[in-house]
């Protein structure tokens, strides 16, 4: 696979989880990726050693989403380092579950700060480096679409709000030939939220298919999005959640 050789990518949060998968799937459809991470950096290693495995650059930064200078330094660090960028993956996030009366001042800051304030300051950097076919892809949640019990408010709030930056930038920069999508996953075996976790059965009963989704089946929308087939497509919603919606 080489749809999308020679481009140049920059994943955030992409040491673990779906942020790795797609940094993976997307070196091996022919992209040099730069990835940030806040913590591990062993696994960050891990991941840049498969990429180059896969005969592409791989450029590990440590950069905290939740911190502005973070946020948007990451993106022009990833730019000047490969030269171009043609791809944002906004995948960095965090989230708090807790009954809605316990959730701290410092709860709401973290999550927003990282979910919204680091998306929209990576897009907004991205999008002045970006040339005519760039692509901002935006991870967001099923809890978008349906919140199946208490405890989600701060999370499901902040993805949500994901949702209208991914339109508005879309109508933004759609004069410019740059898209922007964003792609909700379900409940997926993560080390956030392991298939076999204490609470993994009652998620994957809520989804039409029974079971959790893989990485590698929510990078493989976004490769689809970041990839030559997708060029009509920006400002859509892409649901891998295993029917979870439904």
């Amino acid at each position: 696979m080489n749809g999308m050789n020679g481009k140049a990518v920059l994943v955030t949060g992409g040491s673990r989880g779906i942020g790795a998968a797609t940094a993976l799937r997307l070196a091996h459809e022919g992209a040099d990726v730069a990835f940030t991470y806040v913590a591990g950096e062993e696994r960050a290693k891990e991941v840049a050693a498969r990429i180059e495995a896969a005969g592409r650059k791989a450029l590990p930064l440590r950069a905290d989403a939740s911190d502005a200078g973070d946020a948007a330094g990451a993106v022009e660090w990833a730019a000047d380092a490969l030269g171009r960028l043609d791809v944002l993956v906004n995948n960095a996030g965090v989230g708090v579950v807790a009954p809605l009366e316990s959730l701290a001042l410092a709860d709401a800051d973290r999550v927003l700060a990282v979910n919204v304030r680091g998306a929209f300051l990576a897009a907004q950097a991205a999008a002045a480096r970006m040339e005519r076919g760039g692509r901002i892809i935006t991870i967001g949640s099923c809890m978008t679409a349906r919140v199946p019990g208490p405890g989600g408010t701060l999370y499901a709030m902040s993805k949500s709000a994901l949702i209208g930056l991914n339109k508005a930038l879309a109508r933004e920069l759609g004069g410019r030939g740059i898209t922007a999508n964003i792609v909700h996953p379900g409940p997926v075996d993560t080390d956030m939220n392991p298939a076999d976790g204490p609470y993994a059965a009652d998620q994957a009963s809520l989804t039409a298919l029974g079971r959790f989704g893989t990485a590698a089946e929510v990078a493989a929308t976004v490769a689809f999005l970041a990839g030559p087939g997708a060029e009509y497509v920006t400002g859509a919603e892409f649901s891998v959640d295993g029917g979870h919606a439904a």
